[in-house]
């Protein structure tokens, strides 16, 4: 269900405090999404929640509000986990937005930086925890940070952080966690992973359900191009200038692969940065931070980086390759048409890949319509600017030798071998599928 089909009412109809409801129009927040009128009244009468629904749909306000008000009004901390640094970071934000004027204080646990700044916020006692489940059960080995004082549990994409493996971690949360406290729960899918973890840990959630869960913002239209792998980069030229005026986000498979496309773009011409797990933590914010003000007007991403992505702008997503799983195309594509926007996705397919977007289609419910390739990604390349891990201009966009002689061409070819062969002997060749 979405935002133009449902009638959401007010802020005030929720039971939110006066004061609260001024800030929150002081804020420019007037009307609640459908995800926020239908967890936070309940949340606010302190019961166990689950919400299934996709990313950009208000989900950080709809617990983010009745938490803070919560604890302005009992002792106690909340506590919300989240799969990435950079959603980490988000959420904070988000909080602090509207919480900031009440004195409310954050405290960001995640790896890739320093803890010694981490450990004395904790013993500043934050009234919200945010923190990426690594690094927050690090800290409780190192007894620098206890459950006990927990009032309010928070999952964000939760089906993300079992993806990545952080199941162990979240048990033992749970586990050590007290007994009588709140919990709640957000997804974009519920897995039977996720429904076992709310089975076994949460005390008779609501559950509720903003979409059918793998559908699809309806604000996003979907295509595809059927391409083969050695002629992706030709394309994504293509569409690049197609859309010069658009925010771009391209997904990669992989990080190598993420590093290989950013190179490409950059030596085009285009504004470009990178985020993904080969970069530090200071490198991903600057990258996103960048990214949000304007300075690079593309982002080249892995699925794991992407997932604190929420840049409002965004008007295309490319998927140079396709996820791993069907999932995750739902969530690649949430990061457009957010804040009921429009957004347009665009996926590359290869001709071994047909399957892979049925079962996409399956999860969401509709056909992806599969557009002619472009008649300028037909030219010979030698009508782009050239590139490294581009085809020459002695191959036009089906891999056909357009012009050169044979001796030529087996000469490059054997040339190709050499390198291939004294990069080896180096080990300096790719480890595909590492991410």
């Amino acid at each position: 269900m979405t935002e133009k089909h449902y009638d959401t009412g007010r802020f005030d109809d929720l039971g939110i405090k006066k004061n609260f409801l001024e800030i929150l129009k002081n804020k420019g927040f007037e009307k609640p999404t459908p995800i926020q009128h239908q967890v936070i009244p309940g949340a606010l009468e302190g019961k166990d929640v689950v919400g299934i629904a996709q990313t950009g749909t208000g989900k950080t306000l709809a617990y983010g509000i009745p938490l803070i008000q919560l604890l302005s009004s009992q002792k106690g901390q909340g506590l919300i986990l989240v799969p990435t640094r950079e959603l980490a970071q988000q959420v904070a934000d988000a909080l602090k937005q509207i919480g900031g004027s009440l004195g409310l204080r954050i405290a960001v646990i995640i790896g890739g930086v320093s803890s010694r700044p981490q450990i004395k916020d904790l013993r500043n006692n934050p009234h919200i925890v945010i923190a990426t489940p690594g690094r927050l059960d690090d800290l409780m080995e190192q007894r620098q940070y206890k459950l006990d004082k927990v009032s309010v549990l928070i999952l964000d994409e939760a089906d993300r952080m079992l993806d990545v493996g952080f199941l162990p971690q979240i048990k033992r949360i749970f586990k050590l966690a007290p007994v009588n406290r709140q919990t709640m729960l957000f997804s974009a899918t519920m897995p039977p992973s996720i429904s076992s973890l709310a089975t076994a840990f949460m005390r008779m959630p609501l559950r509720i359900e903003i979409a059918p869960q793998g559908t699809s913002a309806e604000n996003v239209e979907q295509e595809v191009f059927i391409v083969s792998k050695p002629d992706k980069m030709r394309l994504l030229y293509s569409l690049l200038k197609t859309y010069k005026e658009d925010t771009v986000l391209i997904f990669s498979r992989t990080k190598h692969g993420a590093k290989r496309i950013t190179r490409d773009i950059n030596d085009a011409g285009h504004t470009v940065t990178e985020i993904h797990s080969n970069r530090t933590q200071g490198q991903r914010k600057a990258s996103l931070e960048g990214f949000s003000r304007g300075r690079f007007r593309i982002m080249v991403a892995t699925d794991i980086a992407a997932r604190g992505i929420d840049v409002k702008q965004i008007s295309l997503v490319i998927n140079f390759d396709l996820p791993d799983n069907s999932e995750d195309y739902v969530h690649r594509i949430g990061r457009t048409g957010r804040a009921g926007r429009s957004g347009k996705a665009i996926s590359f397919v290869t001709p071994s890949e047909k399957m892979d977007i049925r079962k996409i289609e399956r999860l969401i419910r509709k056909t992806l319509p599969i557009l002619d390739l472009p008649i300028i990604a037909r030219e010979p390349v030698s009508n782009f600017v050239p590139e490294r891990g581009v085809p020459t201009s002695r191959q036009n966009f089906g891999g056909q030798r357009r012009y050169g002689s044979r001796a030529s061409s087996q000469g490059q070819n054997q040339g190709r071998r050499r390198n291939f062969r004294r990069e080896r002997r180096f080990g300096r060749t790719e480890a595909r599928g590492e991410r």
